[in-house]
């Protein structure tokens, strides 16, 4: 199935709104690391599940990572991936005032914490904005120490098509980064045209 490509203007509206709502999130976490916090501009595309791996790579690199995953449902269905680094996922624990070497099960729960945080504040500042009603899953870790593309596969994903928004966070003076992806589902990506429609008109 071919989806209609977003219009200049639905795609500027859904910069806007992606914007305020990857702020919200870098405010929390900026909170909880007491650190400045560095926001990439969203990058919105609209791609088929064979090219993820791919595309993914050319933001992230091919570094082993981490990832923690949750779902979201009602108004808008997708999904939300937060991909660690390696580096980053050590230096969160020195942010976070750990200074001996974690054993798995603390790792895991920070990753956890920090990814539901960030998930968390995107998908309120969304549903904020849009006045779309949002509920979600509790966060699973999707993978530890693993090559990106072993991350990414088709048979770990439920859809063919989706709608893709990524930014990354970054801490100054610090090797901390990672990477907040967002897919929505190809009936989602006509429900948020609307949504988008009716955002703009609203203004």
């Amino acid at each position: 199935m071919s989806i209609q490509p977003y219009s200049e203007d639905q795609t500027d509206a859904l910069q806007e709104v992606a914007n305020i709502a990857m702020g919200q999130a870098g405010d929390s976490l900026a909170r909880i690391l007491d650190n400045f916090v560095t926001l990439s501009v969203p990058r919105i595309r609209q791609i088929v599940v064979r090219e993820l791996a791919d595309t993914v790579t050319a933001m992230v690199g091919e570094d082993e990572v981490s990832a923690v995953r949750q779902a979201f449902y009602n108004s808008l269905r997708g999904e939300a991936i937060v991909i660690f680094t390696q580096s980053g996922a050590d230096e969160l624990a020195s942010l976070l005032g750990y200074d001996c070497e974690l054993d798995a099960a603390i790792e895991q729960e920070l990753l956890l914490e920090v990814g539901n945080l960030l998930i968390g504040a995107i998908l309120n500042g969304i549903s904020e904005t849009l006045g779309a009603e949002l509920g979600f899953s509790a966060p699973s870790l999707m993978a530890e120490h693993t090559p990106l593309r072993e991350v990414l596969t088709p048979d770990q994903l439920s859809w063919e098509q989706a709608l893709l928004v990524e930014v990354n966070f970054s801490v100054e003076k610090h090797r901390f980064k990672s990477h907040l992806l967002m897919f929505m589902t190809e009936e989602t990506i006509d429900t948020l045209r609307d949504i988008l429609d009716k955002f703009m008109d609203d203004l």
